[in-house]
């Protein structure tokens, strides 16, 4: 089961729960919350989007046309790129508006919306239901020709894909290091509290500690000292693995917030932890800036 804060979603038995299905598939990517994040805290962070240019895009990937959301400085080529992987609910307003924070720093940001083939994560408010009809029928496989197809898109709307970071939430953490893994042209990834360790399946044969000493990028890990999801003896097998990796997993690094829970970035949830995220957030960016992707 993927690692999320149970106690900050909405049960089954709320109202917001029974909101139909039709009602959040016709929203726009990146705009409103999933149902399971309902109601959204007050201190969530809406950065200004003036300069910018930002909006719902489309992928081809094959004959498959993939939504995602786009942020990247108005009249600006060749901007380095960021992919910005969710959590389990999707693209919904606060991916964009991380997405609208890297384009305000420079890049060309890109969140696609990586579940759609199986479901729309946003309308379901049930966790459980989620995971079981969505999210575990997302084939790792799919995501990574996915994420190859975002930035083939990213290079041919001009952007330098020569510079390229990933950076994820929860499941996208997880995925944020096997894409580093995965793809010669990441120069650089940062992992919010990731999955690290795992049992095998068809849908996902490998795990980040599997594929630790093959990054092609270093990864930085920010993790959360009181993440039960993610017991930090996890963490030192992915140290130990990184260490007997290539140049690039040598160079990868993990910090840990020691007060802080799972999904600590997360404004919009009661799991926020506002020195963490700014931290993790100025370390991002920096880390970055040293590997290339600037």
């Amino acid at each position: 089961m993927l690692n999320e804060d149970f106690d900050t979603l909405v049960p089954a038995t709320s109202p917001l729960a029974t909101l139909s299905r039709r009602q959040f598939v016709s929203r726009s990517v990146g705009t409103g919350f999933a149902a399971a994040v309902l109601p959204v805290s007050a201190q969530t962070i809406k950065t200004p989007t003036d300069g910018l240019v930002t909006g719902e895009v489309t992928i081809p990937v094959g004959g498959f046309s993939m939504p995602a959301y786009r942020a990247a400085p108005a009249g600006k080529t060749r901007a380095p790129v960021v992919l910005v992987i969710s959590e389990i609910f999707g693209v919904h307003e606060h991916i964009a508006d991380v997405a609208n924070r890297f384009a305000r720093a420079g890049y060309f940001a890109i969140a696609p919306e990586l579940f759609v083939r199986q479901g729309d994560a946003a309308s379901y408010g049930e966790i459980a239901k989620l995971i079981a009809e969505v999210i575990n029928k997302v084939p790792d496989a799919q995501v990574m020709a996915d994420l190859d197809a975002t930035l083939a898109w990213a290079k041919a709307e001009g952007a330098d894909t020569t510079k390229t970071g990933i950076t994820g939430f929860c499941w996208g953490g997880r995925i944020t290091w096997l894409y580093a893994a995965h793809n010669p042209a990441v120069k650089a990834g940062v992992a919010w509290y990731g999955r690290l360790v795992g049992q095998a399946s068809i849908l996902t044969p490998v795990h980040p500690v599997d594929v630790a000493g093959k990054l092609a990028g270093p990864v930085l890990g920010l993790y959360g000292g009181q993440d039960t999801g993610i017991p930090l003896d996890t963490v030192d097998k992915m140290k130990a693995a990184l260490a007997a990796g290539s140049a690039a997993a040598k160079k990868s690094e993990f910090v840990i917030y020691p007060d802080a829970p799972h999904a600590f970035h997360a404004d919009y949830r009661p799991s926020y932890r506002k020195d963490a995220a700014e931290d993790g957030w100025r370390r991002a960016l920096a880390w970055f800036k040293a590997h290339g992707v600037a």
